[in-house]
C-alpha cells in the first residue's frame, strides 16, 4: 500500500513541477484562439466584403487588420463612427454587436 502511496506522490509532484515552470507570461502568439461566433457572425454579414476572410483584403481602402495595432477600445470607436471611407455602424449595430465584433477582429493580429 506505502508503495502506491509513494508512487501516487511521484506523479502529482511531477505534475505540479510541470505547471509550475510553465511559464504563465510566454509571449509567443497563442496557439489556440477562442472564436467569439456573435462577432463573428457579425463580421461575416458587414465586414467580409471589403476586409475579406483573413482580414488582408484591403478593398475601397480597408485596413489590412492582420497589420492593425488598434486596441480593442480603438477598434469598438473606428466600428461605431466609420473612419475614411468606413461608415459607421451606430446606428446599424447595437453595442454589444459592436463590441463582439470588435473582439472577433482581434484574432487577426494572430494570423501570419
Amino acid at each position: 500500500m506505502k508503495k502506491y502511496l509513494i508512487f501516487g506522490i511521484m506523479i502529482c509532484s511531477g505534475f505540479i513541477l510541470h505547471q509550475a515552470c510553465s511559464s504563465p507570461n510566454n509571449t509567443d502568439k497563442p496557439t489556440t484562439v477562442i472564436i467569439n461566433e456573435k462577432g463573428k457572425n457579425v463580421f461575416k454579414t458587414y465586414c467580409i466584403l471589403c476586409h475579406g476572410a483573413d482580414g488582408k483584403l484591403g478593398l475601397n481602402g480597408a485596413m489590412d487588420m492582420t497589420q492593425s495595432i488598434l486596441t480593442l477600445e480603438e477598434r469598438i470607436q473606428v466600428i461605431t463612427n466609420g473612419r475614411n471611407t468606413m461608415a459607421p455602424y451606430k446606428g446599424v449595430l447595437d453595442e454589444a454587436e459592436i463590441k463582439a465584433v470588435a473582439e472577433y477582429t482581434m484574432i487577426f493580429k494572430t494570423i501570419e
